[in-house]
């Protein structure tokens, strides 16, 4: 049974209005400059699913410049109308409020455009460059983001071609122009150096923009908050008082459709090598100098680089992969890994990883960080459960022996975002008895305001050119260096039994067998209704 639990909405309901005042870290931002954003790879399922909704929600919410203009680059031939109604028929699919507000999508529409051209022909840069002249405005002519959608492949390609043109300069003495790729970020340390280099090559690090939308969740930002304004869980942060850390990032879905990906890339080089690792180092880093970029993205670095190295030995007892094989998940039958599309029939590549790591610094000496992803599994969560020190084998441990639950803080990040902390009480009643109880904070319950979507969010902070947010060069290959050294401690080795697991289950034995090592389990993520 699970604890019952104290809300935070009725903990407040005697707030004063000096204890609910809010504290702003800084000035109102100031407005974006009017700039253009070229959007490379616009037929792509990306555009229509997120970047558009997303500027659409921004100028909804009067967050986009006072003038600005979206042109899409794709080699599909389009007019301005046929783009914009292909846009409108998948806004109203995506966008995250509906019904779309029509007076706000026309006054929207205006400022989207479309250019034909292929991404490798100089031309067509040119075409590019003389649209970006017709718009008359200096700044929007020399304010230029550019939203690489493209294979990582064309990356390279595009910036070459964006700097001919006279779209792309590393002096930036005509306003300002700033590039933005998603991941992946290459597919090995060798590869991510090689596209940093070509990225680099014609721009500054400081104009790459490196977006995992991960970093865009609100709760996720808030780890850094929570850390470092709270004195009194700043001070429980380390090795002194607690025992483990869990990072669990769980997707009820399959691989489906994107088998042929999957075949690539893997759990691991997928979530792993970005979204883990991310939320990880955001957990266990030491507090910046400043809430500035430089500073966090430093300590990030940091942390990673303090991670224990993964030699092959090591690989063999801190690591774990699983492929799930056919099972039922909410009463669905679901198939094997093997048997989705475009997927080997003996493949060996993994849906499932589990990590135990250690950190080689003064906080965190002996803390294992358990992390754990996988496709197929029961729910989809996200979550970090920070486990507290059992108390002495004294009082009441002495008598309640395993049934006297340690303390626990569990982040939520998604869904119901929120923070939960697990403590002991006791059970009224004549009787000496003591149980576990939990107080629950909520962000719709505290807040119940608009909350951006991540990319709504990452767009902003591009457009502004704040980088906090987003991934230095050094970061990325930090985590390609841990990864790469996995993979090759696998070495295409097959699958054991113990690593297959049933779809629907939390995965395989082997990752139970891992925690048990140090006398743990995995904990399912908490589900608050």
């Amino acid at each position: 049974m699970l604890p019952p639990v104290i809300h935070s909405s009725r903990v407040n309901q005697t707030a004063t209005t000096d204890d609910l005042s809010t504290c702003r870290l800084s000035e109102e931002r100031k407005p974006v400059a009017p700039c253009s954003i070229a959007i490379f790879g616009a037929s792509g399922d990306l555009t229509a699913r997120k970047l558009i909704p997303a500027f659409y929600h921004l100028h909804k919410e009067k967050q986009m410049p006072a003038d600005f203009r979206i042109v899409g680059f794709a080699r599909r031939e389009k007019t301005d109308a046929s783009f914009r109604q292909e846009l409108r028929q998948a806004l109203d699919q995506f966008s995250r409020t509906k019904p779309v507000d029509e007076k706000v999508w026309q006054d929207f529409s205006q400022h989207i455009s479309y250019c034909q051209g292929d991404i490798t022909e100089a031309e067509a840069y040119a075409k590019l460059e003389r649209q970006l002249s017709a718009f008359g405005s200096q700044p929007l002519r020399n304010n230029l983001l550019f939203y690489l959608a493209t294979s990582p492949s064309q990356f390279g390609e595009a910036v070459e071609q964006l700097h001919r043109a006279g779209l792309l300069h590393k002096n930036g003495e005509q306003g300002w122009q700033r590039i933005v790729v998603e991941k992946p970020f290459g597919h090995d340390l060798e590869s991510a150096r090689q596209l940093n280099a070509e990225l680099t090559r014609y721009a500054h690090e400081q104009q790459v923009f490196r977006i995992d939308h991960y970093l865009g969740k609100e709760t996720v930002q808030n780890i850094l908050m929570f850390r470092f304004s709270n004195s009194i869980f700043e001070r429980l942060w380390n090795r002194d008082l607690i025992d483990h850390v869990q990072v669990t990032v769980s997707e009820v879905l399959g691989v489906g459709q994107r088998g042929g990906y999957y075949e690539e890339a893997g759990a691991l080089r997928d979530m792993v090598q970005n979204h883990l690792l991310q939320v990880l180092s955001l957990v266990a880093m030491e507090p910046p100098v400043s809430l500035e970029a430089e500073p966090i993205r430093d300590e990030k670095v940091k942390l990673l680089k303090s991670l224990r190295p993964l030699s092959a030995d090591v690989v063999s007892r801190q690591v774990v992969r699983g492929q799930y094989f056919a099972g039922i998940v909410d009463s669905e039958p679901r198939p094997g890994y093997r048997q989705e599309p475009k997927v080997k029939s003996d493949s060996n590549v993994e849906t499932y990883v589990a990590l135990k790591l250690f950190i080689d610094n003064w906080r965190w000496s002996g803390v294992p960080f358990y992390l754990r992803t996988g496709k197929n599994l029961p729910a989809s969560a996200s979550e970090v459960r920070i486990q507290f020190r059992p108390t002495p084998h004294v009082l009441f441990a002495a008598q309640c022996g395993q049934k006297l639950d340690p303390n626990a803080l569990t982040l939520r990040l998604q869904p119901n975002e929120g923070i939960s902390l697990r403590f002991n009480g006791k059970v009224p009643g004549t009787s000496l008895a003591v149980r576990p109880v939990r107080m629950h904070f909520s962000y719709d319950a505290e807040f119940g305001a608009y909350t951006p979507e991540a990319y709504e969010r990452l767009l902003l902070e591009a457009m502004v050119g704040d980088a906090t947010l987003f991934i230095r060069r050094d970061e990325v290959e930090t985590a390609w260096q841990i990864v790469d050294n996995i993979r090759q401690a696998w070495n295409s080795q097959p699958l054991s039994n113990r690593e297959f697991y049933a779809a629907g289950t939390w995965g395989p034995v082997a990752a139970d067998d891992l925690l048990a090592q140090n006398g743990h389990v995995w904990h399912p993520p908490l589900v608050v209704k």
